[in-house]
């Protein structure tokens, strides 16, 4: 098991990389604008779906493929921006707050699915848990899997009091008074800033 020195220093490490402005707090965020904080916060559980599988499949060293195989990320990561460009276009272009021309887009389903996809199509995440996570296992505490799982759960308790922070700053905007004027400027910003995460993406490497 882990020990409260290790949860000590783990923590505050785990929230800082947790509460930066990646793809996935970028898509919170857009989320907590057109959807509220609520539905936001219960889609989240498709972000952690994602990494959850992610911090299985390193526990069981199938992270150490992926940091090793350059095609192997790259199909993963040029995937991640397809996809993000695709969100980013489609918010940029829509006329109102919610896309009214995709139903489930504003539903905790919709938005979880959205969670999930640019969570698993992001390489660089599946990287920070093969390199970020194992410089807190202490040898001595025995196993290295018991130890490296239960840092993982408790990173993904950070991860998603960060995300809540991102959509409790988007679902703010919603107080306001959303002319459509408004609507599309908040529209194209956000759209902007899924097309940076994508960006963003593309240049990545592995090292």
């Amino acid at each position: 098991m882990i020990t409260a020195e290790q949860l000590a220093f783990f923590v505050p490490a785990a929230l800082l990389v947790a509460a930066s402005p990646g793809a996935n707090n970028l898509l919170s965020l857009t989320h907590g604008i057109r959807a509220g904080f609520a539905v936001t916060a219960i889609s989240l559980a498709g972000r952690l779906a994602a990494f959850l599988l992610m911090i299985v499949a390193v526990a069981v060293g199938l992270g150490a493929v992926l940091a090793a195989s350059e095609a192997a990320f790259t199909a993963i990561k040029w995937a991640g921006v397809a996809y993000l460009v695709y969100l980013g276009v489609k918010v940029f272009r829509a006329r109102e707050l919610h896309i009214e021309a995709d139903a489930g887009a504003v539903t905790a389903m919709g938005l979880a699915r959205r969670e999930f996809l640019v969570a698993i199509m992001n390489p660089k995440a599946a990287l920070l848990f093969t390199a970020f996570i194992p410089q807190f296992v202490d040898p001595a505490n025995g196993s290295f899997s018991v130890q490296f799982l239960a840092l993982g759960l408790v990173y993904l308790a950070t991860e998603f009091t960060a995300a809540c922070g991102y959509a409790a700053v988007g679902s703010t905007f919603r107080r306001f008074d959303i002319t459509p004027r408004r609507a599309r400027a908040i529209n194209r910003t956000t759209g902007s800033m899924l097309l940076g995460a994508a960006t963003a993406l593309a240049f990545a490497k592995r090292a």
